[in-house]
């Protein structure tokens, strides 16, 4: 009896089950059953469809050597090794300035005269030196007349003329130093003139009339003066650029002066020690600056041309168009469908065309004006 109920309770139980299962199936699809699963179409944002893609011509990439170039920002300076410092050896005041900052200044022209009591004591020195020299040279006249009459001995006349030659040697030193103070010994006055050393422009000026001239030890040039028919550029390049510049290699310069003209000189130099807050170092270029038109300060940039070339893909620039800080083109699929497609583009060639980094091969065709494209698109 018990073994009866038992199974009658498992058969009731499956009956349940399955009357549950079939009365769910009715009301609730199975989910797993692809006949029931409905599926939407998401359409190509990327895909455009042109009803006149005629009026559209198509450009093709090409790959063509190309050498690699650097632009960075410098400024005109000049050539040390022609550029002079004007000083003065004699401490004192200027009573007279002669010329200024940017004046075009002739080898010997008088610059600034200078009041000097190095000078004075220079010239007390040299004038009691002349006059200890016409003593000697009497007492040795004297000497050698009363050696020959025999009043004087011989180490007389030795000790006149070693009396003579000690005079002579301590004017000679006086003059001397009238002459490096820039003084006349034949006309001597404490008031010096200082000529430029050599012809150029002044680029420094670091004195005025009426201010106190200090001797060489602690005191900055009078003046500067430079040769500016050969000047440098002082350019920046950054660390992770110093690859593509070499000493030697030749370099372009354009001035914001003289934007349709271009300069070419070499490089000279590259810094061997990089600036710390920069992190770029000082390159430096040599130019014949004909004409002066290059002034000391003016802004350049310069153009840095690797010496081979590498084959590069290029396109016109029109047929890229950037939109969303991406670069995008627009490649035909047959008929009136277009397919933007993102590519990465590089540089901008001197004749205009882009540089395609990746997205592209050569060969391929895009449409010519992207811009107009996305235009026509949009519009539709």
């Amino acid at each position: 009896m018990n073994r009866f109920l038992v199974v009658s309770a498992v058969l009731a139980a499956s009956a349940a089950l399955s009357a549950c299962g079939r009365n769910g199936a009715a009301q609730t699809p199975n989910a797993t059953d692809p006949a029931r699963v409905n599926v939407v179409e998401v359409p190509d944002t990327n895909i455009v469809q042109i009803p006149d893609a005629a009026r559209f011509p198509l450009a093709t990439v090409a790959s063509r050597p190309f050498a690699d170039q650097l632009h960075v920002n410098g400024s005109i300076a000049p050539d040390v090794a022609l550029s002079v410092p004007v000083l003065s050896l004699a401490a004192g005041r200027a009573v007279q300035l002669l010329a200024r900052l940017g004046d075009h200044v002739e080898q010997g022209q008088v610059l600034v005269r200078i009041d000097s009591p190095d000078v004075s004591n220079a010239i007390s020195t040299f004038q009691q030196a002349a006059a200890d020299d016409l003593l000697a040279r009497k007492q040795l006249d004297r000497t050698q007349l009363l050696l020959d009459k025999g009043a004087y001995a011989v180490k007389d006349l030795e000790i006149a003329q070693d009396a003579e030659a000690k005079a002579a040697v301590a004017l000679h030193t006086a003059e001397k130093q009238l002459l490096l103070y820039g003084a006349d010994p034949k006309n001597p006055s404490p008031v010096i003139d200082i000529k430029a050393p050599v012809s150029g422009f002044i680029v420094e000026q670091n004195v005025t009339a009426g201010t106190a001239v200090k001797s060489t030890d602690n005191s900055p040039n009078l003046f500067t003066i430079a040769d500016l028919s050969r000047v440098w550029v002082v350019c920046d390049v950054y660390e992770n650029n110093l690859s593509q510049v070499q000493t030697g290699e030749p370099a372009s310069v354009r001035l914001n002066a003289y934007p349709d003209r271009e300069f070419h000189g070499r490089i000279s130099n590259i810094a061997t020690v990089l600036d710390n807050a920069t992190r770029s170092a000082k390159v430096r270029i040599e130019l014949p600056n004909p004409g002066g038109l290059m002034r000391v300060g003016m802004f350049a940039v310069a153009t840095f041309t690797a010496a081979s070339a590498t084959p590069r893909l290029f396109v016109a620039s029109t047929a890229v168009m950037r939109l969303h800080d991406r670069d995008w083109v627009f490649r035909p699929e047959g008929g009136n469908r277009f397919r933007r497609t993102e590519i990465l583009a590089g540089i901008t060639a001197p004749d205009g065309s882009r540089e395609v980094v990746s997205g592209l091969a050569a060969g391929d065709s895009i449409v010519a004006n992207a811009l107009q494209m996305e235009s026509a698109a949009t519009n539709q």
